[in-house]
């Protein structure tokens, strides 16, 4: 009994122990927001979105967010309405008759959330096409090797934004979850492991079909030949 009556006093403490563990640092989960709107003068809750959306559509495609972030940049600046050449539309600049089969179902290219998925799966063709080599997926994606290097130079300043979100959290220790340093993202020789987990997303995705939009926007049903045959070419 007393050793019940001592566990129940120490539960409350316990519970609080578990929540701080796995609460997220705060702070650092701003620190890329608050960039975007004070470098491409974002609103914060728009800022915010467009964060998000590169972070999962990075995770689900493996790519380094600050490549996504450097190409939102170079395409349009950050404009969710931006419109180019061949009917380019959105953050990432996707040229609808060229990827057909991935806007089936999108009813709005312009949203933040399904450009940036649907550009990034663009990107993620390419690199697989490629074989891992993302500086091809880039030079692809934009049409020239001097975009590629464009977006190289765009993606360093963007990978020091997010090291130091993710160097410093709440207490002041790196934290375990801490974002990767993306300086050697530009490898043409990626890790195998790394390929192997790509083809496995995309083979699991090809296999579901979905009505929703961003089920739709899926790469990895792209194939990837068609994904190359793609090309653009507009000033930036």
């Amino acid at each position: 009994m007393r050793r019940l009556l001592c566990l129940l006093a120490l539960l409350p403490g316990l519970v609080q122990h578990a929540a701080a563990q796995q609460a997220p640092p705060q702070g650092d989960d701003k620190k890329l927001p608050t960039y975007l709107t004070q470098k491409f003068g974002l609103a914060k809750e728009k800022a915010a979105q467009i964060s998000q959306a590169v972070t999962t559509a990075a995770a689900k495609y493996s790519l380094p967010p600050a490549v996504l972030l450097a190409i939102i940049s170079v395409e349009s600046r950050f404009h969710e309405k931006a419109h180019g050449g061949n009917n380019a539309t959105g953050l990432m600049q996707v040229v609808p008759s060229a990827h057909r089969n991935l806007l089936r179902n999108v009813k709005d290219l312009t949203d933040p959330d399904v450009n940036i998925d649907v550009g990034s799966s663009i990107l993620y063709g390419y690199k697989r096409a490629a074989g891992g080599d993302l500086d091809a997926a880039m030079k692809n994606y934009g049409g020239s090797k001097a975009y590629a290097e464009k977006i190289r130079t765009r993606a360093a300043e963007f990978s020091r934004v997010l090291d130091s979100a993710s160097a410093t959290p709440a207490g002041g220790a790196p934290g375990d979850d801490a974002a990767p340093n993306f300086s050697d993202a530009f490898s043409a020789n990626i890790a195998a492991s790394d390929v192997a987990a790509a083809q496995g997303a995309s083979a699991s995705s090809a296999s579901s079909s979905s009505t929703s939009a961003q089920a739709t926007t899926a790469a990895s049903g792209t194939d990837p030949l068609a994904v190359r045959s793609y090309s653009r070419s507009r000033e930036r």
